[in-house]
C-alpha cells in the first residue's frame, strides 16, 4: 500500500490554476523528488499535503486516513507530517538541543529530559552529541539543514516533506548534506517528498521523480527510465543536456546523420527528432583521411568531464559529446563517433520547448 497518495489534486490561486489535477503516489519507505523551474506547482503541491493549503478538487491520503477531500482538510498539526524548509527554520534564540526538542512531546523546555533522545537525533544526521549546546548562528548552512531534519524527525512523521531544503548551500557542501540526509530518511524508513529545482539532486536523492511543468506532471518514474527514455522533448531537456538529430524511423530504426541507430519499441515512423544523452556518443580520435569523421570545433572543461562540439564533416549541425578530461581531444583534432546504446525518438520537432 502506498503510504502517501495525491489523486487529481486541483489548486487555484486568483484565476491562475497552480495545480491542474495531479495525482501522485509515494510508496511506503520511500523517498519522490518532485522536480521543477520556478512557478510550475511544486512548491503549492507540498503546502497541499501538508495542510497548510486546501485543494479545490481531488484527495489526499496518508496510509489508510484521508486527510483531504472536496473541501474537508484536516489541519497540519494533526496530519503528522514533518517538514523541512528551504533556511532550516532554526529558532535562533534556542540552542541546538532545544530546537531539536521542540519537536518531542514535552517540547524544548523539557529537552534536558529528553537529551538522550536529542543525542540520538543529533548521532542520526551524522552530528557529534556536543552540537547540542551549540546555537544555530555557530553552525555552517549543512549542518543547519541536519538539526533541521533532526527536530523533524523528533516527532516521528509519517511522511516528511523538504521544499528546497539545499539550495542555500554552495556545491560541495549540498552534496553531502544531501547525501547524509538521504541517508538518514532511508536509515529511518521515511517516507518522504523532496521538491527540488535541481535535475541532478532529483535524480539521485529518490526512488522516484515526478517531472512538473505549469501544474501537471510530465513524467513520473525511477530516475533511470526518466532520464534515458524521457516522454516528451520538455522532459528530455529539462533533466539534462541532449543531442538532438533529425532522423526519418521505421521498424525501431532511425536513419540520421551518425548512421542507423535503434529507437524505442513503438516509435513514431516517419520523419522524427532523435534524442541521445551526450555521455551515449564516444569520440575516437582518428587521422585526417578517416571516413565519417569530424572535427572537434570547441572543448568546454567542466572539471572531471568536458563537452566536445563536434562538426561532422557534410553532415548538418554540429554535436556534442560528454567524455571524461583526462586525455580529451584538442580543439581541432579529427574524431569518429560510437553511439552506445538507443535513442528515444518524437513525433515532435526539436523546436518545440
Amino acid at each position: 500500500m502506498s503510504q502517501l497518495v495525491v489523486e487529481n489534486v486541483s489548486k487555484t490561486f486568483s484565476r491562475h490554476r497552480v495545480l491542474d489535477g495531479i495525482t501522485l503516489a509515494v510508496p511506503d519507505r520511500t523517498s519522490t523528488a518532485v522536480v521543477g523551474s520556478s512557478g510550475c506547482g511544486k512548491t503549492t503541491l507540498l503546502r497541499v499535503v501538508a495542510g497548510f493549503e486546501t485543494p479545490d478538487a481531488g484527495s489526499v491520503a496518508i496510509g489508510s486516513e484521508t486527510v483531504a477531500r472536496d473541501g474537508f482538510s484536516v489541519p497540519p498539526q494533526r496530519r503528522n507530517i514533518g517538514y523541512v524548509a528551504q533556511d532550516g527554520a532554526l529558532f535562533p534564540h534556542l540552542t541546538v538541543g532545544q530546537n531539536i526538542a521542540y519537536g518531542l512531546r514535552n517540547g524544548f523546555t523539557g529537552w534536558r529530559a529528553g537529551k538522550r533522545r536529542v543525542d540520538e537525533l543529533l548521532e542520526m544526521v551524522s552530528l557529534d552529541p556536543s552540537y547540542a549546546d551549540r546555537r544555530p548562528h555557530q553552525l555552517s548552512g549543512g549542518q543547519q539543514q541536519r538539526v533541521a531534519l533532526a527536530r523533524a524527525l523528533a516527532r516521528k512523521p509519517d511522511v516528511m516533506l523538504l521544499d528546497e531544503p539545499f539550495s542555500a548551500l554552495d556545491a560541495g557542501l549540498r552534496a553531502t548534506t544531501r547525501q547524509a540526509v538521504a541517508d538518514t530518511l532511508r536509515a529511518a524508513g521515511m517516507t518522504s517528498i523532496l521538491v527540488t529545482h535541481d535535475q541532478e539532486e532529483a535524480l539521485c536523492f529518490a526512488e522516484q521523480v515526478a517531472v512538473m511543468r505549469d501544474g501537471r506532471f510530465t513524467q513520473v518514474g525511477a530516475p533511470e527510465q526518466v532520464y534515458a527514455a524521457p516522454k516528451d522533448l520538455f522532459t528530455a531537456r529539462f533533466l539534462g543536456d541532449c543531442v538532438l538529430l533529425d532522423a526519418v524511423v521505421a521498424d525501431e530504426v532511425a536513419e540520421c546523420v551518425l548512421g542507423r541507430i535503434p529507437v524505442q519499441k513503438s516509435a513514431p515512423s516517419g520523419q522524427a527528432t532523435i534524442m541521445m544523452r551526450p555521455e551515449q556518443l564516444v569520440a575516437h580520435v582518428v587521422s585526417n583521411g578517416d571516413a565519417d569523421s569530424g572535427v572537434v570545433r570547441e572543448v568546454e572543461f567542466r572539471g572531471a568531464d568536458v563537452m566536445l562540439t563536434i562538426a561532422l564533416d557534410g553532415r548538418g549541425d554540429a554535436v556534442r559529446v560528454r567524455r571524461a578530461s583526462v586525455a580529451a581531444p584538442a580543439v581541432g583534432q579529427r574524431v569518429r563517433l560510437e553511439v552506445l546504446g538507443s535513442a528515444v525518438a518524437y513525433a515532435e520537432p526539436s523546436v518545440v520547448a
